[in-house]
């Protein structure tokens, strides 16, 4: 069997297998994803989700999923941390979605920031152990721009300001009590951080799936009692999680209307 052909055997397996782990993961079937794909790490998210969207939420053995045939969207709470993100972009990429929104929270790390922002990313720092498996170290980290210019469109219309830049995904808990590290987070201009970013706009770039994401910030770590609790968590739901799940769904319901349309290039 040469090269070509193994290549086509392979991807046709890992297809297949991607499949079933993802209707096993998710407790629901293929035909049941909508095109539009909200992603989230809380629970609460999919709740509130499932209230404006009706139906109900399945749970597999590893994630909850919830269809809405009304708003025309999907949301996958596949929890935290970069390989989840990973596995949950690869096995989307079965369902060939027009587009995939995450729904994510950040630490904020300009000064300017302050808890409720919203932060529309631009690209992601890579440093975390996953997205070296998708592709080289120097390929840089950058979500669908068609996305992030429609959500940045639904923003406006809404009168919700935001802030673009650049954010550090990384793998390391409690960099907080980390000098060194913290110096190189200023040495890099970014303007937050969190788990997930870069593995979902790398993971998707390679697995030819359309992502952006739109997070909130949740905390100001490099502040004097800035980083997050369970207390100041709480807050932050109660009072701004209904919105950005609001514009999170305005976005992918109206996305496949009033978008632009999205093309993969071949490599």
């Amino acid at each position: 069997m040469n090269i070509a052909k193994t290549a086509i055997y392979s991807n046709k397996a890992k297809q297949k297998i991607a499949r079933d782990m993802l209707e096993r993961y998710t407790g629901t079937r293929i035909r049941d994803f909508r095109k539009q794909i909200i992603l989230t790490n809380f629970d609460y998210y999919l709740q509130q989700f499932r209230k404006l969207g009706g139906g109900s939420s399945q749970f597999g053995s590893v994630m909850r999923v919830s269809h809405s045939k009304k708003l025309d969207v999907s949301m996958v709470d596949f929890k935290m941390g970069s390989p989840s993100a990973a596995l949950i972009i690869e096995l989307l990429s079965v369902t060939t979605p027009k587009a995939v929104l995450f729904l994510g929270m950040c630490g904020g790390l300009h000064h300017s920031l302050h808890v409720g922002d919203f932060v529309l990313p631009m690209a992601a720092v890579r440093d975390e152990g996953v997205t070296k498996h998708f592709l080289p170290p120097q390929v840089p980290s950058l979500p669908t721009f068609k996305i992030q210019k429609f959500v940045s469109q639904i923003l406006v219309e809404r009168n919700f300001d935001y802030r673009t830049g650049v954010i550090h995904t990384t793998d390391y808990r409690f960099w907080e009590f980390d000098d060194d590290f913290k110096k190189d987070l200023y040495a890099e201009r970014v303007i937050g951080i969190d788990m997930e970013c870069a593995t979902l706009f790398t993971g998707g770039f390679a697995s030819k799936v359309p992502i952006g994401a739109l997070l909130l910030v949740s905390d100001l770590p490099l502040k004097r009692k800035g980083i997050k609790t369970k207390k100041s968590a709480s807050r932050v739901f109660k009072k701004f999680t209904d919105i950005h799940l609001e514009i999170g769904i305005r976005s992918m319901s109206e996305i496949a209307e009033r978008g632009e349309h999205i093309r993969h290039y071949r490599w």
